[in-house]
């Protein structure tokens, strides 16, 4: 699909862009080739043995690990905060030609990019001035467990009250573990409208590299605004949503001959480029940012060296093509193995297989971006030599392939197996709900859950709606899913890395994948009419969400919350700002009508 407009890239001459960047993505330098280079860690703040996290490494510290084996202990604190104010408003853009109204942090789209190095504190101010119409919002904080601060792990309903038009909230929490991630809006599906922005921090690496490009958002792109998207999506009759675009970085061209009668659309709006020189060898951070979409990434004429999954340095192995679910994270090193003067597409692609496209062609499925090495001429559109890819499995990468560079065993004999099937169906008023355990999620803003438990309200049967998995004061939990959908799902854990025990399709025979040091990582795809085995120690009390992570398919209900260490919940003291930001919640709510059409989040 949108052979047209990949066509007419690949033949041109030039790669001049007709839009500005102000224009396509207001004030942010993403996908440009003045963006700023990541250093290998921030400078500004103490250096024990030349790094912040002095002597310690891959190989003989997890940060995950310490705090699991010795919840007393955090494995790495600086006393540095890093301090950064958003502000979210409604703006138009036109970030592949099409202008359009999106929620914007500061003005960016991407958001901008939070950095710290690991240890450090990140405080983030979040004043809501969205308008026209007014909403709530929330900012989640992807991956990072928030250990000591659940409240601040900005799920509305569960952690917080929504923050109020016109009002501001301060998050204020660690960066625990390091590597590649971003951040999003949890309220509905904002970020499908633009709320989302990439969080880097920095951490030892164990595969050595010369420069790290940065953050590589891929994204996918509706050009209708998600509010209408999702009355679409839970209306009677249901209409589902397929892409119109696909972006790197906040950036791609449209065939405008595509789009609907009287919407603004300028063709060769221009596409994200980056500066390589001959020899070197960069870091990517690839972040799949999307609603919906399963993506493919490669670069012509390059293989990519995998050295990290969401938040967990891996074991490095060589491949062509990396695969993301959304929400997934993965860090590679590049060798730039061309000459100087040469230049290459990067490349992102929406699975045919796997994602909702439309049938008729209006879905510009792949993604470019061009590379230039030194010498090269950044006008002149790089010759194409596409990397083929197998688009069959709606799956990661094999379990034996994704082996974390540093040991954890999971614990052989868990102390709870929660079974969850997921399913698809119709509800008593014909709307299409995604259930867990035949049960929807709906959620009440008024009332986080976890301010409830730490009141000692533990158990809500006026409310089985919540989908709440007390898993009491047990130390280890296992999940079992069955999908008993043909659609896949990638499914995240807050609060948590967890271990992968086992994935496929069919039936699980019990085999587990290298129990002695399984994958760990917050989101993993669990395939169509297949199974997923996940397993985590409960050393982290809150509510912490299980959920698909496209955005959709959490509108429509798939989700749950699991509930751990009951006991110290209660023993936990939110700040007053939880407080005062339900106060003013409530106080906007009731003299509000808050359309929520969907979950909620």
């Amino acid at each position: 699909m949108g052979v047209n407009v990949i066509t007419a890239i690949i033949k041109s001459v030039s790669l001049l862009s007709a839009l500005p960047q102000n224009i396509t993505n207001g004030r942010s330098e993403l996908g440009t080739l003045n963006a700023t280079r990541l250093p290998k860690f921030l400078t500004n703040n103490p250096l024990p043995d030349g790094t912040p996290w002095g002597s310690k490494n891959v190989a003989n510290t997890d940060p995950y690990a310490v705090v699991a084996t010795n919840p007393s202990e955090v494995a790495q604190v600086t006393n540095v905060t890093r301090h950064y104010d958003f502000t979210i408003r409604r703006g138009f853009i036109a970030p592949d030609g099409v202008n359009k109204s999106v929620l914007l942090i500061n003005g960016q789209f991407p958001g901008p990019t939070i950095e710290a190095n690991w240890g450090d504190t990140i405080e983030v101010n979040v004043t809501n001035e969205i308008t026209g119409p007014e909403e709530g919002t929330a900012l989640h904080w992807h991956g990072l467990l928030q250990r000591a601060t659940p409240w601040f792990d900005g799920v509305p309903s569960v952690q917080q009250c929504p923050i109020a038009p016109g009002k501001s909230l301060t998050y204020n929490f660690q960066a625990d573990l390091y590597g590649s991630s971003w951040y999003h809006s949890h309220y509905s599906a904002q970020y499908a409208g633009g709320l989302l922005g990439p969080m880097i921090i920095h951490g030892p690496t164990h595969v050595p590299y010369d420069e790290d490009i940065g953050p590589v958002l891929l994204t996918d792109w509706f050009h209708e605004e998600y509010f209408s998207i999702v009355e679409k999506l839970m209306g009677v009759p249901r209409v589902g949503p397929t892409a119109d675009n696909n972006l790197i970085n906040g950036k791609m061209n449209y065939d405008c001959s595509l789009a609907q009668p009287g919407v603004n659309c300028t063709s060769n709006a221009g596409i994200s480029k980056f500066n390589f020189t001959s020899g070197k060898t960069y870091r990517l951070r690839l972040i799949n940012g999307a609603a919906e979409a399963l993506l493919r990434f490669s670069i012509d004429s390059h293989e990519m060296t995998v050295m990290a999954n969401d938040f967990v340095p891996v074991q490095p192995y060589t491949t062509n093509v990396v695969t993301l679910g959304v929400g997934q994270r993965t860090d590679v090193i590049v060798k730039a193995n061309l000459p100087a003067g040469s230049s290459a597409f990067m490349r992102s692609f929406i699975s045919g297989k796997c994602s909702a496209i439309d049938a008729g062609g209006s879905t510009q499925q792949e993604a470019l971006a061009a590379i230039f090495y030194d010498g090269a001429d950044t006008t002149k559109t790089p010759p194409s030599n596409k990397t083929t890819i197998d688009d069959s499995i709606c799956g990661n990468d094999s379990l034996n392939k994704t082996v974390p560079a540093h040991d954890f065993p999971a614990t052989p004999s868990p102390a709870t197996t929660v079974h969850i099937d997921i399913a698809n169906k119709n509800n008593e008023t014909g709307h299409n709900v995604w259930t867990m355990n035949n049960s929807t999620f709906r959620a009440n803003y008024d009332h986080p859950i976890l301010l409830l438990a730490k009141l000692g309200n533990t158990s809500y049967p006026d409310d089985p709606q919540w989908n709440v998995y007390n898993t009491g004061n047990n130390g280890s939990v296992r999940i079992f899913v069955n999908n008993t959908s043909g659609t896949w799902h990638p499914m995240h854990l807050h609060g948590h890395n967890f271990h992968v025990l086992a994935e496929g399709v069919g039936a699980w025979d019990g085999t587990i994948d290298h129990i002695e040091n399984t994958q760990r990582r917050d989101v993993q795809i669990v395939q169509p009419s297949g199974y997923l085995v996940i397993q985590y120690n409960t050393d982290n009390p809150g509510v912490w969400p299980f959920h698909c992570h496209i955005a959709w398919h959490v509108s429509a209900g798939l989700y749950v919350n699991m509930m751990e260490q009951t006991s110290k919940i209660t023993k936990l003291n939110p700040p007053s700002s939880s407080a005062q930001t339900c106060r003013d919640w409530w106080t906007y709510s009731g003299h509000n009508v808050v359309a929520q059409i969907d979950s909620g989040l």
